[in-house]
């Protein structure tokens, strides 16, 4: 659910926040956010529960990279950028 955030246009929350709760979501919108977008947020929520588990399993579908390889990243970075 967080990376299909991404195809909304919102960052994604924090999922491993607090640890005591299972499967939760730490959504913690700044003071400045207006009920406009969190009316928006709100209803994406809304959208997201009611899409595919595949759908959301595969997101995000509109961001350059869609499903990195955290694992890859980790074991072997990339520390410097390729020359094009």
């Amino acid at each position: 659910i967080a990376k299909r955030f991404l195809d909304y246009g919102f960052h994604a929350p924090t999922v491993y926040f607090p640890s005591t709760v299972k499967e939760s979501m730490m959504i913690e919108p700044t003071e400045t956010e207006g009920k406009e977008t969190l009316d928006a947020f709100a209803n994406a929520l809304f959208r997201i529960t009611e899409e595919s588990p595949d759908l959301l399993h595969e997101a995000p579908h509109s961001t350059g990279v869609s499903r990195p390889d955290e694992v890859k990243a980790a074991r072997q970075p990339q520390t410097s950028w390729p020359k094009s």
